[in-house]
């Protein structure tokens, strides 16, 4: 039984001696908050404000701890084949200010048409002004909250989108409590580690380079047998098309911190102000440009073209399609210039209008 009374004990904790504040603290801690009506708003804002100002969100058992009480609350996904394929999915934690073209979704839908079973969680934008939903919504898709008790089937399709807030309605309670604060909290950086798909290979980006080896960390103990964590120079949480990038690559359980360039791409550098973006519809018109111009790419999209090359490849390689990343960046490309890209976009647009109707 969850009280107030017995939250105080581990809020005390937390703020008087946080360095004995466990993993398992933070699990009964959580689960009080995800407890309807039981805390006070004092009691939330003093227990997110002393998990930020100590760091204990910045720890990897914290991220795993808290990821894996957000999982068993979640709504469930039976995603089929699910044994048979290698599902990855490729995310930002975002915060990093630059307001650029949806690169991830892009780089998600051209990794399926070369191969790759891309199922992206994501969400409405928050730091920008077009998060991947609003980008796909802009291109005629649609996404079916699933049932309460029910368990969503996610069909075996290329590409599939699936929305955070319909499998997560703990996040919804204390949403409020969030906006209050003046700083990103633990649950500002935790979708990429809550996917109910369960990925088991990720290209996941933050803005800090501090955090890289502690995502890194947190994907190998949830279970993800290969990613790349990745920081651009700036700051990004991409593959930085404008210079070099630091990367976390997870391996047969190892992670090794690497540096990677364009170059490494086989690709030419381009400044982040030839890549930015706009609202939900101008980049859907971005994107439908870009996957639907075959091999004659207009010019001025080059920059754009490279960028989504780069984080396309990454993803194949992490697949396992790709044996290296200038071998993904062939293969990116082949996907978008023979439409495959495309396709894999419009059968899940076909698959949600689907959905829709039932």
């Amino acid at each position: 039984m969850y009280t107030s009374d017995s939250f105080k004990p581990l809020l005390n904790r937390l703020v008087q001696t946080p360095e004995y504040f466990t993993a398992e603290d933070l699990r009964e801690a959580l689960n009080h908050l995800f407890t309807p009506n039981i805390l006070q708003p004092s009691q939330v804002g003093a227990f997110l404000t002393a998990l930020h100002v100590h760091r204990v969100e910045r720890r990897p058992e914290s991220l795993v701890a808290a990821a894996q009480v957000l999982r068993e609350r979640a709504l469930k996904a039976d995603v089929k084949n699910s044994e048979g394929d290698f599902i990855v999915d490729i995310v930002g934690t975002g915060g990093d200010g630059y307001n650029l073209f949806n690169v991830s979704t892009t780089a998600a839908i051209v990794a399926a048409g070369a191969g790759a079973r891309v199922i992206k969680h994501g969400s409405r934008a928050s730091t920008s002004l077009s998060g991947s939903a609003d980008l796909l919504e802009s291109l005629g898709c649609h996404f079916k909250a699933p049932e309460p008790g029910s368990i969503t089937p996610i069909p075996r399709i290329p590409f599939t989108f699936i929305l955070a807030p319909h499998y997560h309605p703990s996040l919804a309670l204390i949403a409020p409590f969030r906006k209050a604060l003046p700083f990103r909290t633990m649950f500002n950086v935790l979708g990429p580690l809550i996917n109910p798909a369960r990925p088991r290979g990720m290209v996941l980006g933050v803005a800090e380079r501090e955090i890289g080896p502690t995502f890194a960390k947190s994907l190998r103990d949830g279970g993800v047998e290969r990613a790349l964590v990745v920081c651009g120079y700036e700051n990004l949480d991409e593959i930085s098309c404008a210079g070099p990038t630091w990367a976390w690559e997870l391996k047969d359980g190892e992670i090794t911190e690497t540096t990677l360039t364009p170059e490494d791409f086989g690709l030419e550098e381009h400044p982040l102000s030839t890549v930015m973006g706009g609202n939900g519809q101008e980049n859907a018109a971005t994107l439908k440009r870009l996957l639907t111009s075959g091999k004659n790419i207009p010019r001025d999209l080059v920059p754009v073209l490279d960028f989504v090359l780069i984080n396309a490849s990454a993803l194949l390689v992490v697949s396992g399609l790709a044996k290296g990343y200038k071998e993904g960046t062939a293969m990116a490309l082949e996907s978008i210039a023979s439409g495959l890209a495309w396709n894999a976009l419009e059968t899940f647009q076909k698959s949600g209008q689907q959905s829709q109707s039932c």
